[in-house]
């Protein structure tokens, strides 16, 4: 189970499990904003969202894209085939990593099993497919799954 840990700004920070959860607040601080009905660790409520006591500064973050992963591909896309619109399950690289393609937002675009195998070790236009989505760096609260 995760938790998620908002700002003192109420922004979305990270996502922690729930030993770190627990640990933020006996340190007090984060506050729970958001619980699980009826359930306690001790005196704690079960979290689903802390907040922060104090501002964090994201300064890391600014003038930084975030790093390219599987995951911020499938919470950019949302879950959506970037060909079809259906429920995507696979990354698909849209030139192929045999063609030079590299691991970068730029490149890849989540894909269902059937536009992937269709599109195979080609690029989209070569295989008939038209991408309905521009691959692009994600903003940082986009990665802070949900």
């Amino acid at each position: 189970m995760h938790v998620l840990v908002l700002n003192a700004s109420y922004e979305p920070l990270q996502k922690v499990d729930l030993r770190h959860a627990i640990r933020m607040l006996v340190r007090e601080v984060a506050v729970v904003e958001e619980a699980e009905e009826g359930r306690t660790i001790g005196t704690f409520p079960v979290p689903k969202v802390l907040r922060l006591v104090r501002y964090v500064a994201m300064r890391w973050r600014h003038g930084r894209r975030p790093p390219w992963s599987k995951r911020g591909v499938y919470l950019r896309d949302r879950g959506v085939c970037g060909y079809c619109g259906k429920r995507g399950h696979t990354i698909d690289h849209v030139v192929p990593q045999s063609r030079g393609g590299e691991d970068t937002w730029e490149n890849t675009v989540l894909a269902c099993g059937r536009c992937n195998n269709r599109k195979g070790d080609r690029t989209p236009q070569q295989a008939g497919l038209r991408l309905n989505v521009e691959p692009r760096v994600p903003r940082w609260d986009e990665l802070v799954g949900h």
